[in-house]
Formats: structure tokens, sequence, C-alpha cells
């Protein structure tokens, strides 16, 4: 039997993620426990706190007695995320102008930088992360700390909301990729000039630009086999012996 090296639930995590951001596993698909402990070659105890933790970040939904899913917004509820990032972005952006040193602007350029250079190579994993980064950072710098908090949660969401209800995949590559590094650079525009007011306007029209982009009438996308995506035909399994 080839030897090899068990995964680690981090890395089992990481390719999880990967594959629902880049919308292999598209929302509503059922996360079978025994299906996905062969195709990671791992037991079923390895792959409860993958789950759990997917679960505690929004991106899967544990239901008793019924298992697990991808995540699947629903209308309503991307419309709330939509509603509560409008109240509170702005008004992290302003306390961002006033608290924000060099340092703080500069990580904001080397984020969009970054995130242009991850659409040009179709990673959209990455463009997501750093697209998130991009309003993370403005929260963090922000020293707003309730609402650092609150807009962490959402950022995730967003990005399953973005991934799930955009008009098309291919064109979330090339123009969405959760937010669009024009309009980031608007903003970072008057952030430079410590403008508040154009920032909280610019912030405000971006994740409207956002939103207008979903379309909740998508036909269903089709069931994935979970060891197509994650199996290994050289993987020994380990749950044989620790089910």
């Amino acid at each position: 039997m080839t030897e090899y090296l068990a995964l680690t639930e981090n890395e089992i995590y990481e390719r999880m993620v990967a594959t629902i951001l880049d919308h292999r596993l598209p929302p509503g698909t059922k996360l079978v426990e025994d299906r996905l402990a062969t195709a990671f070659g791992v037991s079923r105890t390895r792959i409860r706190p993958v789950l759990v933790r997917l679960a505690n970040e929004q991106i899967v939904t544990l239901t008793p007695n019924r298992g697990a899913t991808v995540a699947q917004p629903s209308e309503k509820e991307a419309r709330e995320v939509f509603q509560v990032r409008q109240m509170i972005e702005p008004t992290l952006i302003e306390w961002f102008i006033q608290n924000a040193g060099a340092d703080d602007i500069h990580t904001l350029a080397n984020c969009i930088a970054d995130e242009e250079a991850a659409r040009s190579k179709g990673d959209m994993r990455r463009a997501i992360r750093l697209s998130g980064d991009f309003h993370l950072h403005i929260a963090n710098a922000s020293t707003h700390q309730t609402l650092g908090r609150v807009l962490r949660e959402l950022v995730s969401r967003t990005s399953l909301i973005l991934m799930t209800y955009s008009v098309n995949h291919l064109q979330a590559r090339s123009e969405a990729t959760a937010c669009g590094c024009q309009e980031h650079r608007a903003l970072l525009d008057a952030i430079r000039l410590r403008d508040a007011r154009e920032a909280a306007r610019l912030m405000r029209l971006h994740l409207a630009q956002l939103e207008a982009q979903l379309q909740f009438n998508q036909p269903p996308a089709d069931t994935p086999d979970l060891f197509s995506l994650f199996g290994s035909a050289d993987r020994a399994p380990e749950y044989a012996s620790s089910h």
C-alpha cells in the first residue's frame, strides 16, 4: 500500500473552504460525514470538528438529526447582511480616517494590489479573502471593537452570499470577486484625502453595487460527488480502523 501522511484537521478545513468558495460545493449540498471521511482518508472523529468550525463561521449549517449542509443564505438573510453593513461601515471608515496612520493606508493599498494580482491569476479564493481583508483592516484600525466584531462575521457571510447569488460564476471571477478593486481604489483615494464624508458616501455606494449584483432566481446546481472532489486514489483510508 502506498504510504501517506494523514491530512490534519486544518488541512481538511482549508480544502473544504476553498472548494465551497470556488463554488464546487454549491449551497445546500449535504456533507455526509462517512463520505467525507472516506474521501479524505480519515476517521469521522476528524471530520466532525471541521464541520463544527465551518458551522461557527456560518459556512456550513448543522441541523440535529439531519447532519451538515453547505450554508444556503436566503434572499432575506442576504438583504439583511447588506442592510447591516450599510449601517455600520460608513461609521467605521469615518473612524478609520480619524485614527489611521500611514502604515494603515499602506496596508489597504497592498490589499488592493494583491487582490488584483489574485484576480489576474484566477485565484478566486485568495481574491475574496483579500477583498474581505480590506474591509476588516478598516474596521480593526478604526478602533471600534464592537462594530469590528460584528463586521468580521458579516464579511464571511457576504462572501458566501456573493458566491451563491452572483449572476455568473465566471463573471464573478473577473468582475465581482466579492468586492471590486476599482471601488476600493476610489475609497482609498478618499481616505488619503482624509475626506470622511466622501469616504462614507463611497462605502454606501460600494455596498449597494455589491448587493445589486445578486440574482435570487438561479437554477439549482448539480450535487457533486464528495469523493470526486476530495478523494485520492493513492490515499489509504484511516477511517476503516477508527470508524
